[in-house]
């Protein structure tokens, strides 16, 4: 026995329904709550499938969005992907998640990649700060959307948070309380949320009239490893050092690591305020203080404009639509490793 697919014309005879309208639910359009309850039902009645390809040749649109990160293992990234794509899979979007490794080859590789599978958007923390991986897909009309970073000369969406601020607060936080000799651990001079948290710290100090000791600075890779090391570099570097501000989540488990590793209590011998991730400050002992980015916040963010782009036609930028900068709150939560 053969079976015959069933069609779009199929589900139009079963509910009664017509074309125009069988064609809008599809394409995510308008459709009353009875006539789409109806479709459902017919849909799955029929075991009817949509073929996405053709739909995608058709209206040049694949419902996909490509999202290209530094690292899969990033918990900052992964809980901003988690927020975007609830919002995106309601839409009817799926995502295709591709991990650089923090290399820019792999960054344009997997764009090129994002590019060919013909995705309607992309969603970037970028590596590569001249943006050029990225030309190509904005030169075809798509929306482009920067998380944590910005790309300095290029027309695109961002969403971050106020990092110069956010340092600030923490880095006071630590000089209220005492500290006159506070080490840093941020990322990559190259990186705009590095320098923006750098800005921070330098302002705090400025404004209590305290100089910063370069010394006292370590620029780390955003890695485990590289907190360790900053930390054992820090310490040797600084006997005076009774505090240390770490500006990622990796590096503060890095950091952590080294002060276990050189014997060096928290609070005790030395303060710390690390970044991201909750979960892991209330699990030390005794709990870190921690500057907390809303990360579900952010992503749903991203999710939004990327649809309004989508879905309101909105898929170039043009000199009218010049930059859209997201600013999102944070906050420091004080859970201990201060002293008071």
């Amino acid at each position: 026995m053969i079976f015959t697919a069933a069609t779009m014309k199929d589900i139009a005879k079963r509910t009664g329904l017509g074309l125009a309208t069988i064609s809008s639910y599809f394409n995510g359009g308008n459709v009353r709550e009875k006539n789409r309850i109806k479709i459902e039902e017919a849909i799955e009645e029929l075991h009817y499938e949509v073929n996405e390809v053709a739909r995608g040749l058709k209206t040049n649109a694949t419902k996909t969005i490509g999202v290209v990160i530094p690292e899969l293992n990033n918990v900052f990234c992964s809980e901003i992907i988690t927020g975007m794509e609830d919002i995106l899979r309601s839409h009817g979007y799926a995502t295709i998640i591709c991990d650089c490794r923090t290399d820019r080859t792999l960054e344009k590789e997997a764009v090129d990649f994002l590019t060919r599978k013909r995705v309607d958007g992309i969603v970037n923390m970028p590596v590569d700060i001249t943006g050029s991986h990225l030309t190509e897909f904005q030169d075809k009309g798509r929306p482009v959307v920067l998380i944590d970073r910005k790309i300095q000369g290029m027309e695109c969406d961002s969403v971050l948070v106020d990092n110069q601020k956010a340092a600030h607060d923490a880095v006071e936080l630590l000089l209220k309380n005492g500290h006159r000799n506070i080490g840093i651990v941020c990322g990559p001079r190259d990186v705009f949320t590095a320098r923006e948290r750098m800005k921070g710290y330098y302002a705090a100090h400025e404004e209590t009239g305290i100089a910063v000791r370069e010394s006292l600075i370590y620029h780390g890779d955003y890695t485990i490893q590289s907190g360790a090391r900053a930390l054992e570099t820090l310490v040797d570097r600084n006997k005076d050092m009774t505090a240390v501000f770490v500006t990622n989540y990796e590096m503060t488990m890095g950091a952590v690591i080294g002060l276990n590793e050189l014997g060096i209590s928290i609070p005790g011998q030395m303060s710390v305020i690390g970044f991201d991730n909750l979960q892991f400050a209330r699990a030390c002992s005794p709990k870190l203080t921690i500057v907390s980015q809303p990360t579900q916040e952010i992503g749903r963010e991203v999710a939004r404009i990327l649809l309004k782009h989508l879905e309101d036609g909105e898929t170039a930028i043009t000199t009218e639509k010049l930059q859209t900068e997201m600013i999102m709150g944070r906050s420091v939560v004080k859970y201990g490793g201060i002293y008071e």
